[in-house]
């Protein structure tokens, strides 16, 4: 049988997430990427991101992060999730600074029906230069968690379909420009434990390597692990993933 693909749009893969102390008044960044094959074996992938900054006053400054994924294989859903990060920094050029912060996700494959986490932080600017840039953060929050079925892989937790806790959360955020802004380093690295479940944790790892083509395109590898403590029955705690792309900014 005859095989058609088609790519729905260029591959574009956001960098870093926007530095808040960054003296702009306004930064955003949109990223798009799909991938359709029919024939013998259908695929249809559709990933969409949004990386916007804007500051309401000279001391604050208002930051949210947007994506969208889609993933279906042979007309079967295998991802479909939402996830909005939003923080609200005070006084971003300071060496510490206080910040408020609210996520809200889904997640088709995990079947997380909805996820909530609403609480405060400070941040501390460890190196703060054009080139580089080092920040750890501490929060705490509290989070919802509502999933699609009651049996867990730890069983403590079996029959509950919402999970809520305190958590408290670290993280250690850094972008680099090597050998004249030929290589470029980043990472975003956090661990959310519970502060009420010792076995409720999860923690993140998003590493990249950016490779400058142009003024607002470089070429990116991207590598990124998760971890969750709380799965439902059979599933896996953690996945990764690497990619391939470009990013594209308009600063």
């Amino acid at each position: 049988m005859k095989k058609i693909y088609f790519f729905l749009f260029f591959p574009l893969f956001i960098s870093a997430q926007i530095n808040e102390s960054d003296t702009l008044n306004l930064k955003a960044k949109l990223a798009l990427t799909g991938f359709w094959q029919d024939g013998n074996v259908q695929t249809l992938i559709f990933r969409a991101k949004s990386d916007f900054s804007f500051k309401p006053s000279k001391k604050m400054v208002f930051k949210t992060i947007n994506s969208y994924v889609y993933q279906a294989f042979g007309k079967v859903k295998a991802d479909e999730d939402i996830l909005s990060l939003n923080f609200l920094y005070f006084n971003p050029n300071r060496k510490f600074y206080p910040l408020v912060l609210g996520f809200v996700s889904t997640n088709f494959r995990r079947e997380i029906d909805l996820r909530s986490l609403f609480g405060v932080g400070v941040t501390y600017q460890v190196l703060e230069h054009k080139e580089y840039w080092l920040k750890f953060s501490i929060s705490s929050e509290y989070e919802q968690t509502k999933f699609g079925k009651t049996q867990f892989n730890l069983t403590e937790y079996n029959g509950s379909q919402s999970i809520n806790t305190f958590r408290s959360t670290f993280w250690v955020n850094g972008r680099y420009n090597l050998f004249k802004k030929k290589i470029i380093l980043n990472h975003e690295i956090y661990f959310q434990p519970s502060l009420e479940q010792r076995n409720n944790f999860r923690w993140q790892a998003d590493l990249g390597v950016e490779l400058p083509l142009w003024k607002y395109l470089n070429f990116k590898i991207n590598y990124v692990h998760t971890f969750e403590s709380i799965v439902i029955e059979s599933q896996k705690q953690q996945d990764g993933m690497m990619s391939f792309g470009f990013t594209l900014k308009s600063y």
